[in-house]
């Protein structure tokens, strides 16, 4: 828990009315089903609903305090503000200012959950470490990170995502990074931000929240880099490549182990450092270069780093590798997919033995060029040489018509998940490798739950 603050500090970075007594509270909320005791909660508006029809039970499920836009009927002390939303986030932003540790901020089209949790994983090697949880990484979920910040925390890693433009600047205005990252720009959340460019521009907010002292941390395999140098302008940068000897952070010797996942030698200006994955897939070097390059420009040791990169696992929904039936490799990549990491995770399974399957549900939120970005990653999987291609939704049904354009047998489109795990159950034998990938709208981890050898 934070540590405790009374109403009374809160009303000028508020700007609040306080009515009723002035009490301490020790946590935050704005969910009444996940309320800890002595919790303030923030009753949020929004187009289809109103958190202040539910204060009465906030205050039954342990609230001691309100923050609300009108006086409620409710014997507990309340913080009467012109917006619940922006209250929300400037009590983050308080409870940001009371943090006397490293904070490091990250976004990106793909991987920035992978990185967050490297990084996490390298700065628990030097210190108590807070990391977003789950996905609280939008303009509700950062300030609720902020606000989970305690004394005894050393350093702090925030993950931003963003549907469209300003968000992060609003995020990052919030947290104040002394580092910043950018890990990629691909074509996810079209629909948004209108095009790719618009993709950059808005991932890019995230270096105006540093300071003039501020690390922004750079991919320049990335063919937007240049972008994001110009707007960094003065302030310090360092740079990292899976290749290019010329960033201050690269990779040599990448090489595929048995398993499907990759060592590598980490090069850095401190000198060099042998470290082994435990997450399939190659771009997922570039994600731990990027965990890399943000903890050492910050001082940690290389020593330290490759000790956090071989702590690091697979977190649920993202390349983690399970039994399956028939007792198949089973690659959970289920979370979340755009054309860029769908690509990513094509060149993967490519790069294995046996057979291969491929499970793929719909890519969202891609906008008018959604069927061809379909069809593109299908075109992908035959040119790949991917054996089996599973579909299932609306518009995967384009990528198998692509696929089969190069490839007349193995792929197959499926009215629903039932069916498709019917079928892909009866394929299955222990020389194939299935990997799933879908949109968090496609749900495809039903898919890898009934896909999953019986213990």
């Amino acid at each position: 828990m934070m540590r405790a603050l009374s109403l009374s500090e809160l009303v000028a970075p508020l700007s609040a009315r306080l009515e009723g007594e002035n009490i301490s509270v020790n946590a935050v909320s704005t969910d009444t089903r996940s309320l800890p005791q002595g919790a303030l909660f923030v009753a949020l508006r929004g187009e289809r609903f109103d958190a202040h029809d539910f204060a009465d039970q906030a205050v039954a499920n342990g609230a001691v305090a309100l923050v609300v836009e009108r006086l409620l009927p409710l014997d507990v002390p309340q913080l009467v503000v012109d917006d619940t939303r922006i209250a929300l986030g400037a009590l983050g932003a308080y409870n940001r200012q009371l943090f006397s540790g490293r904070l490091y901020a990250i976004t990106g089209s793909s991987g920035k959950t992978t990185v967050k949790e490297m990084l996490a994983a390298i700065m628990r090697e030097s210190g108590e470490t807070l990391a977003t949880r789950g996905n609280l990484n939008n303009e509700i979920g950062v300030p609720l990170t902020l606000l989970e910040l305690q004394p005894k925390d050393e350093f702090a890693v925030i993950e931003m995502g963003a549907s469209g433009p300003n968000e992060i600047a609003y995020s990052v205005g919030l947290a104040k990074p002394h580092l910043a990252l950018v890990n990629n720009a691909m074509g996810a959340h079209l629909e948004g931000f209108g095009s790719l460019q618009g993709v950059v521009t808005a991932k890019g907010e995230i270096y105006d929240g540093l300071a003039d002292d501020g690390i922004g941390v750079v991919n320049i395999d990335d063919p937007h880099h240049a972008d994001w140098l110009t707007r960094l302008g003065q302030k310090r940068v360092v740079t990292f490549s899976q290749q290019d000897t010329k960033a201050t952070y690269h990779a040599r010797d990448i090489q595929l182990s048995a398993n499907g996942c990759y060592r590598f030698v980490l090069c850095a200006p401190q000198g060099e450092a042998s470290v082994e994955l435990k997450i399939m897939g190659q771009h997922n070097v570039s994600n731990a270069l990027a965990a890399a390059a943000l903890a050492l420009a910050d001082g940690r040791s290389l020593a330290s780093v490759a000790r956090g990169l071989a702590a690091f696992q697979p977190v649920a929904g993202r390349m983690r590798l399970e039994t399956g039936v028939n007792r198949c490799r089973l690659v959970d990549d289920s979370y979340n997919a755009n054309p860029g990491s769908v690509k990513a995770a094509i060149s993967m399974l490519a790069e294995l033995p046996g057979e291969r399957v491929l499970v793929l549900g719909d890519m969202g939120e891609l906008g008018a060029d959604a069927a061809q970005l379909h069809a593109q990653v299908g075109a992908y999987a035959a040119q790949q040489g991917i054996e089996h291609l599973f579909t299932v939704g609306e518009l995967s049904v384009h990528a198998k018509m692509a696929y089969e354009e190069q490839r007349p047998s193995g792929a197959q489109h499926f009215a629903g998940k039932e069916q498709l795990v019917e079928e892909l159950s009866q394929l299955a034998h222990s020389d194939m490798t299935v990997l799933v990938k879908g949109s968090r709208s496609a749900a495809m981890e039903q898919v890898v739950v009934n896909m999953r050898a019986e213990v």
